[in-house]
């Protein structure tokens, strides 16, 4: 198996790159950072020491970075489900709504955890309020946009679902996407269901209480 992934469960990061994977039934080894894996975790920082997961291994070639990772893969390893679109125009479109959940969703939801993993009551209320305010802005542009689609770039399930996913995931955790936006609900609630998804978050489960603002009970 020339396939290798470090990373963890839990990482939203992590789990973009596992939907892909899952998605086209590609072999690979995974291979977890944590206490009781010092082995993965020196040779990450090894591979990668700038400290960030996932990480692709394919042989002695690293590749680093969620979205490069799944392109890699459609490259080198193609499955039968095309992440990004054959027509460059509509690979655009996909690229795009990648970039924008990593950064308004993802990254947004970030300020709140970063914020509560300090310890300190303030940064913490700081951390939310700032995750607040941007997600509530990405989540009525998502609205928007969204509507009338299956998915985020369309018919088919791509890149930008997987990083939708996971991000869409943690960010209602972290500031419920209210009844006002009734399509994103609906988006988030197929993403669940997705299979690829569904096997991510059910490996994750075991790790909710990591989650420094309290995992919600439910999903």
């Amino acid at each position: 198996m020339s396939l290798a992934v470090y990373g963890h469960p839990f990482s939203s990061y992590t789990q973009k790159v596992l939907i892909a994977l899952y998605e086209n039934g590609t072999p690979f080894e995974f291979r977890c950072i944590g206490p009781d894996t010092p082995q993965h975790s020196a040779e990450w920082l090894r591979r990668w020491p700038l400290r960030k997961f996932p990480l692709l291994l394919d042989g002695e070639r690293d590749i680093a970075e969620t979205s490069i990772i799944i392109e890699y893969l459609q490259l080198v390893h193609p499955g039968p489900v095309r992440l990004l679109p054959a027509d460059p125009m509509a690979a655009l479109e996909v690229r795009f709504l990648d970039r924008f959940f990593d950064l308004h969703v993802m990254n947004a939801a970030q300020h709140a955890v970063d914020g509560a993993l300090t310890g300190d009551p303030v940064k913490r209320q700081e951390g939310l309020a700032l995750a607040v305010q941007k997600l509530e802005r990405a989540y009525a542009w998502l609205e928007g946009k969204l509507g009338g689609r299956t998915w985020a770039a369309g018919a088919d399930f791509t890149l930008a679902d997987c990083a939708a996913a996971p991000s869409l995931f943690y960010a209602d955790w972290t500031h419920r996407i209210s009844e006002s936006f009734p399509v994103l609900r609906a988006y988030r609630a197929r993403l669940l269901t997705r299979p690829s998804f569904a096997r991510a978050v059910e490996e994750a489960r075991p790790f909710r209480p990591l989650f420094p603002l309290g995992a919600p009970d439910r999903d």
